[in-house]
């Protein structure tokens, strides 16, 4: 491990006014989206829409780094060109997802853990080598009668913290991202309730392994209340919770927080993050966006497959990235 690297890679990733992109969908998942809008999934039209994004004018204006999906990080744009070459060239850092996805938790009902440290240092090395700088590990909490259980909290964090460790063991900067499902009629002060003791238990396992914080950006889901419950709390109240939620449980020297956004609509997503750094919060670190369909719907529902929508999607992706930019440093 290298901290100086470390350190540089994530105050590059959390430079002012930036965030960061996640366009690691999944084959499958992009399969989904693309059969929402009658688009033919193919790997051409995967080529087509990841090469959109990323050479939307200007996208380095807003965006630091850019999570990939293993077949992008591999992949070439039609111009010959390595996606992930491209985005070096235009100033954004690459990133690779690593994790293997969230499987049912056996003996656990309504859980998930997430899969993919077999065979994980090798695939680092490798993708090292190739030029990534950071990369991403998503756990995944539910919230439900009688869940989160202590077992599914405990055994998600255990699997980030020894990723993380093997992340810096590479000079990789490691994503750790440990959602909260939106899911549910829960409130948000169940919300808080699960995501204060999901944070605890990752940082007692982060710290048992001696990962090194100013290299290791946090990617939460915000305090919030479930998409089904009938009274959710306004943007303030979001806001100021989820700003105590992580002043409380996080440590001071962490390299910074980048929010997903996790099913909340672009509105949403936005204003928080907007509140939360236009407030006198005292902030002890970079607070910024990681967001995926909070930047990239609305373009791909304006694109559809068609490639006389291209111009048009681009400035509506750009528009996009430009007011999470502005919401980043409250604006």
């Amino acid at each position: 491990m290298n901290k100086e690297i470390l350190k540089s890679i994530a105050e590059q990733m959390m430079q002012k006014p930036k965030g960061l992109l996640a366009m690691d969908e999944s084959s499958p998942t992009c399969a989904k989206r693309f059969a929402a809008l009658n688009i033919p999934e193919t790997e051409e039209n995967r080529i087509k829409y990841r090469q959109l994004i990323v050479t939307t004018p200007n996208l380095s204006d807003y965006i630091s780094g850019a999570i990939l999906f293993d077949e992008t990080f591999h992949q070439k744009m039609s111009t010959g060109v390595l996606f992930r070459d491209h985005l070096k060239e235009v100033g954004i850092l690459p990133g690779i997802k690593v994790d293997a996805g969230a499987k049912d938790f056996s003996e656990h009902p309504n859980e998930k853990i997430t899969e993919g440290l077999d065979g994980l240092r090798e695939r680092l090395v490798k993708y090292e080598s190739l030029g990534a700088k950071f990369c991403k590990w998503r756990a995944v909490i539910t919230i439900g009668k009688d869940i989160p259980s202590i077992s599914c909290i405990r055994s998600n964090c255990n699997a980030l913290a020894r990723y993380a460790s093997l992340c810096q063991e590479n000079n990789l900067v490691p994503i750790v991202e440990p959602e909260v499902l939106i899911n549910g009629d829960h409130s948000i002060e169940t919300c808080d309730k699960v995501t204060r003791e999901t944070l605890k238990c990752l940082f007692d396992e982060l710290m048992s392994i001696n990962i090194y914080y100013p290299g290791v950006i946090l990617k939460p889901s915000m305090v919030i209340s479930g998409d089904k419950n009938s009274k959710r709390a306004n943007y303030e109240t979001v806001a100021e919770m989820t700003v105590n939620c992580l002043k409380d449980m996080c440590p001071k020297d962490l390299g910074g927080i980048a929010f997903l956004s996790g099913g909340q609509s672009n509105d949403e997503a936005t204003n928080h993050l907007r509140i939360m750094n236009s407030g006198d919060f005292g902030l002890p670190w970079r607070v910024t966006f990681s967001y995926a369909r909070a930047i990239q719907q609305s373009a791909l529902n304006k694109w559809s497959g068609k490639d006389e929508n291209h111009d048009e999607a681009q400035a509506i992706l750009s528009e996009r990235a430009k007011n999470c930019s502005d919401a980043s440093v409250g604006n």
